[in-house]
């Protein structure tokens, strides 16, 4: 549900040019929390550089518990993208930095598995 307000002080987006003047009619969306939310950091959802499907698949693995299946099928099964919307959404986040793929390989340098962080923040690139 939103609303029409008469807002009486300047709002400011951070890092941005957007504001909003004394006195300005603006649209208000008002959020109703229960108890069952997640906090996690905006940094992400501020990075312009990443797509909202992007952003969005972030958020919902970092509210994920630890625990969860994290395979694109796990993924793939809790949203209405199907595999390949979700590899692409992973395959941005880990060119962005903000997942970080490590190939575990055995003594033959064969690889027997991968595993995955998902950070908040973008990490600089590895050599």
């Amino acid at each position: 549900m939103y609303e029409t307000k008469t807002v009486f002080s300047a709002l400011i987006w951070p890092e941005t040019s957007l504001c909003t003047l004394k006195g300005a009619k603006m649209t208000v969306f008002h959020v109703e929390k229960n108890t069952c939310y997640t906090i996690m950091a905006n940094y992400h959802l501020r990075d312009k550089s990443l797509s909202l499907k992007a952003k969005g698949l972030l958020s919902q693995m970092l509210s994920l518990p630890e625990e969860w299946d994290y395979t694109l099928q796990g993924l793939a099964y809790i949203n209405l993208e199907q595999l390949d919307a979700i590899r692409q959404a992973v395959h941005e986040l880990e060119r962005a930095g903000y997942i970080v793929r490590v190939r575990e390989r055995d003594n033959r340098g064969r690889l027997r598995g991968v595993e995955y962080t998902i950070y908040e923040e973008p990490q600089p690139p590895s050599d």
